[in-house]
């Protein structure tokens, strides 16, 4: 855990630099304004998570067959590549190359998620995946720092060689670190038809608990996306910050999400069992999402972060539960499926919410609403929370 907790730390970190800068430099490379830069931004997002939906089958059957291990030091390393491209890119179509790359290293997310599996018991997962939140938290706490500081003072590009020297750093700091998680004894032969989505999908459609929840964890992603593709285009637009503003402005998320997801999802676990906490986490993230919409100032916009907080309880805690209903052997398996169906949410969220964004404050909307995204996202909350509790009681009945 202590490896995993640095990994993904280091890895959002890499992330979290370019976050600030993104916008900038699609606005100079298609020498266009801001909000309609946020179109191209979201056919990036949409190309990105085309690709996962794609990869990430074939990434989690893979380590399955050959350990968690290499898998996860060789996604390191394409996401360094991916970020020298960026950063030297001379037109819009270079983005699109590295998008791809990215695509396809992201989709090592699940095998994550998988080695937590294996190296959790039960009782403990919840309060692990919600590790993985923390280190998540402190990435943004000083990914986008740190990228607002070198964008204002070194250029837009500087942060993404920044990037690409911490994927690498990660990858030779795992190739010295990490152990093997999933003995080979417990391995299973790769096969085709199940590293692809419908194979996968199919492949677990014999535990059929998944299924309404796999559903669930599809409208939270598709929620969850509208913070990616329009956070910094709506904050930019609606209160006037700077690359310097909107990186703080993740650094206060950021700093929030780390401390609850570092405690949080244990303690409501334990005093609230894994399905109530699931509950509690889309009551919040519903009000969140809506105060976001409708936040007038930006100390109103900052004052929503706290009950959002509350809603990153629910992922854990839902993880929690998909993990007991298979067995070790498919872990890498049920996380690259469910990643991939949730990646192909994002497929269409990641050109929606721009796409909302862009229409309601652009000027031929019918009303000026730049906060249309994060309303869809409330009502994506309000879809999870119902369809969640239809399959507790369903369950309780059968």
């Amino acid at each position: 855990m202590a490896f995993i907790f640095l990994t993904m730390m280091i890895d959002i970190i890499g992330l979290g630099v370019i976050i600030p800068v993104s916008p900038g430099l699609i606005a100079e490379l298609t020498h266009t304004p801001i909000s309609d830069a946020a179109r191209w931004g979201g056919w990036l997002f949409f190309l990105y998570a085309l690709m996962q939906f794609v990869s990430a089958p074939v990434i989690g059957n893979l380590s399955d067959r050959f350990g968690r291990r290499p898998v996860l030091i060789l996604s390191l390393l394409m996401l360094g590549v991916d970020y020298v491209i960026t950063g030297l890119s001379p037109t819009i179509v270079w983005l699109f190359v590295g998008r791809t790359l990215s695509g396809m290293a992201g989709a090592s997310y699940p095998t994550i998620n998988a080695y937590i599996a294996d190296i959790s018991p039960p009782e403990k997962r919840a309060a692990n995946f919600g590790l993985v939140g923390a280190a998540f938290g402190l990435g943004f706490i000083l990914g986008p720092a740190l990228g607002g500081f070198v964008g204002e003072h070194f250029g837009l590009r500087a942060p993404f060689f920044v990037a690409a020297g911490l994927s690498v750093a990660n990858a030779l700091f795992g190739l010295l670190v990490l152990k093997e998680s999933l003995p080979r004894e417990n391995r299973r032969k790769f096969e085709w038809w199940r590293a692809n989505p419908l194979g996968s999908l199919k492949a677990l459609s014999r535990f059929p608990a998944l299924s309404a929840l796999i559903a669930v964890l599809v409208l939270a992603q598709f929620a969850h996306d509208s913070l990616p593709s329009t956070w910094t285009y709506y904050t930019m637009l609606k209160f006037g910050w700077g690359p310097g503003a909107v990186a703080w402005s993740l650094v206060a998320i950021g700093a929030l999400s780390a401390v609850s997801y570092a405690v949080l999802p244990g303690f409501m676990v334990k005093r609230f069992g894994e399905k109530r906490t699931v509950i509690i986490g889309f009551i919040c993230g519903v009000a969140a999402y809506a105060g976001y919409a409708f936040a007038a100032k930006a100390w109103i916009f900052y004052a929503w972060m706290l009950p959002f907080i509350f809603s990153g309880v629910g992922g854990p805690a839902l993880n929690a539960i998909m993990t007991r209903e298979v067995p070790a052997s498919e872990q890498g398996e049920l996380q690259g499926a469910t990643a991939s169906v949730t990646s192909l949410a994002s497929v269409f969220a990641m050109w929606v919410m721009p796409t909302l964004f862009a229409w309601f404050s652009g000027p031929a909307a019918p009303v000026h609403f730049p906060g249309a995204a994060f309303f869809a996202a409330a009502l994506c909350e309000l879809g999870g929370l119902a369809l969640f509790a239809l399959a507790q009681r369903r369950a309780r009945t059968s």
